[in-house]
């Protein structure tokens, strides 16, 4: 009750109420968050649900058109009969999912190499900090690319087709762990030297206790800006893998595979299919980035100005 007490009376909330971009930002986020995990009360139709599809409604416009459109479908349906309204609000849930659950394995992976590789220095450090240097010469698209192709390649369609959540997951976690082991390594070098971790050894704590509960909490705010742009970059990355036929498959649709099942459509005037899910992924990027830059000036006070 004392820590809830603390949040709605700290200064960062009162910052943040004041902040109108925050404010819209974070608002426009919750609501498409809220839309995805209440997808199947939401949507009109399932798109999982084959006996609700029919390949005859293909390609209808959204409701607005001028001759075309059907009351049916509010924003018109995909190539392979789907209502779009339906598919997008599935497909930001896979999209998402693909984004925390990526970043929360980059960030264990990062932290713990991060808060190791500061704390034991000399060798350790060199090692993990060489082998950041080496990821960090990799995009991750191109890291990204190439595991799934030769997962693809050697596994076959099918298997991937069922795997291709998890893969995802996998690969956009592992290529960016050095964005938090560089920021953590930091910051760790800092606070390893103050008073409060001497104590600690002092009175006999271990290395890792001594890591875990006084020096990784002084190190949550980096970590916290550094996740809130990671999502929103591990969703692009998505987006981009499944725009190349290496993300998800069609019959799970993602906001990325639905752009890209659209994209042959949009010069034969079927553009909705295209459009609609980009204007989504844009809308969704946007706000969280918006929301990050913000976090990153409210929690350096360097940085933020009144």
């Amino acid at each position: 009750m004392k820590a809830i007490q603390a949040f709605f009376t700290s200064d960062l909330l009162f910052r943040f109420s004041k902040d109108k971009v925050a404010l819209v930002s974070f608002t426009v986020v919750m609501v498409l968050v809220l839309c995805a995990l209440f997808a199947p009360l939401i949507a009109p139709y399932n798109p999982y649900d084959l006996t609700s599809i029919d390949i005859m409604d293909s390609e209808i416009p959204p409701l607005w058109h001028e001759s075309n459109g059907d009351e049916r479908f509010l924003l018109g349906t995909d190539p392979q009969g789907r209502d779009m309204l339906s598919t997008i609000l599935y497909g930001m849930r896979i999209s998402l999912a693909i984004g925390f659950f990526a970043v929360l394995l980059q960030a264990f992976l990062g932290v713990s190499i991060g808060l190791l590789s500061g704390y034991m220095g000399g060798r350790v450090d060199a090692f993990f900090m060489r082998l950041a240097d080496i990821q960090l010469s990799f995009s991750t698209l191109m890291v990204a690319i190439i595991a799934l192709a030769i997962f693809q390649a050697g596994f076959g369609a099918e298997l991937y087709s069922k795997l291709a959540i998890f893969m995802l997951i996998l690969v956009i976690g592992i290529a960016e762990w050095p964005q938090y082991a560089r920021t953590v390594r930091a910051s760790v070098l800092t606070e390893k030297h103050k008073e409060y971790v001497d104590a600690a050894r002092v009175i006999g704590m271990s290395p890792a206790r001594i890591m875990i509960r006084h020096i990784l909490p002084n190190t949550l705010s980096p970590i916290l800006v550094i996740s809130t742009i990671q999502v929103a970059n591990a969703i692009i990355s998505e987006a981009a893998l499944s725009f190349l036929g290496l993300g998800m498959p069609v019959n799970q649709p993602s906001l990325g595979s639905l752009i890209s099942s659209g994209f042959e459509y949009i010069f034969s005037g079927s553009w909705w299919i295209t459009v609609i899910p980009s204007i989504v992924l844009v809308i969704l990027i946007l706000s969280i980035n918006l929301l990050g830059d913000w976090l990153r000036d409210a929690l350096n006070p360097k940085l933020y100005k009144d």
